[in-house]
């Protein structure tokens, strides 16, 4: 595995009798990134953080998580996970559970008031140190658990679903954690259905489909305009047709929105339409946002 690479897999697959839960999943995330990791329910999205994590085993395949193969206790020690369904005993505190889990990941002793401080403060619940969790909101308990991720200020933070509990200000707050993470240098695997808020903070995503990688890169590579849509007069049945080599076509004659043409082709198109005696009046490249290219993926 290549150092500059916090988890690689290659086909990692994981059948349960039968059932195919993951057919080989194929994917790479450089050390400091914010990675999104998206789906449909039923994709492989679960069985995949729990092979990186070495929850269960692969059935074929390989992988490396922090340069250690998957289930390494040396990458355990150094990964914060988030899981979408947890519980805190409702009689700690907050302070209780930090305390307990800095136990559980090694954090010498000396360390834990200043950890518990910081990790209290960096998830905005340091004026409810104390109080029970049975008293806290949904919100708060998913705070709470963000902050047991955090703790021993881990080399990777797998998050699932951090925000799902959360009103528009926590959520807010879940990206700037998240940001202030990446500045730090700490790689965020997120899992989440909610791609307005992956839009928002990841550099990388994959999107993941029965179990395989569909489409992978960074926002901007999965994103970049690859339809036009012309304002167009003129245009003939016979100069129409002549278009559709370039892509998907919808519209005619007034306005025409062409669908996967490769940018470089745009001037060629012009000129065809041109030579077909339509009149261009403007061209606009149009670009998907992440939830219609997700839709368009899934759909194909």
């Amino acid at each position: 595995m290549s150092g500059s690479l916090a988890i690689e897999t290659r086909d990692l697959a994981k059948r349960y009798g039968s059932v195919v839960a993951l057919a080989g999943l194929t994917m790479s995330v450089r050390v400091g990134q914010v990675y999104g990791f998206l789906g449909p329910n039923g994709a492989g999205k679960t069985t995949a953080v729990k092979l990186l994590l070495g929850l269960a085993t692969r059935t074929s395949g390989t992988g490396a998580v922090l340069g250690e193969p998957l289930g390494s206790r040396g990458a355990r020690r150094r990964i914060g996970y988030l899981p979408e369904l947890f519980r805190y005993q409702p009689w700690l505190g907050a302070r209780e559970v930090l305390a307990l889990h800095c136990e559980l990941a090694g954090v010498e002793r000396a360390r834990w008031e200043r950890e518990i401080g910081d990790v209290l403060a960096t998830v905005g619940l340091a004026d409810r140190a104390t109080s029970r969790v049975g008293t806290y909101s949904k919100g708060m308990q998913q705070r709470l658990g963000l902050g047991v991720a955090l703790i021993g200020r881990p080399a990777l933070v797998l998050l699932d679903e951090p925000t799902s509990a959360l009103d528009p200000v926590g959520r807010h707050d879940v990206r700037e954690i998240i940001r202030g993470l990446r500045q730090l240098g700490t790689t965020v695997f997120l899992n989440s259905h909610l791609l307005t808020e992956v839009e928002q903070v990841c550099d990388s995503v994959a999107i993941i489909d029965r179990g395989r990688v569909v489409a992978e890169g960074t926002l901007d590579e999965l994103l970049r305009a690859n339809a036009v849509r012309l304002r167009i007069a003129g245009l003939t049945r016979e100069g129409r047709a002549a278009l559709a080599r370039y892509g998907e076509l919808d519209g005619g004659d007034g306005e025409l929105l062409v669908r996967g043409i490769d940018p470089e082709r745009v001037p060629e198109l012009v000129a065809d339409a041109v030579r077909a005696g339509a009149r261009v009046y403007s061209v606009e490249p149009q670009h998907e946002s992440l939830e219609e290219r997700f839709l368009r993926l899934l759909g194909q």
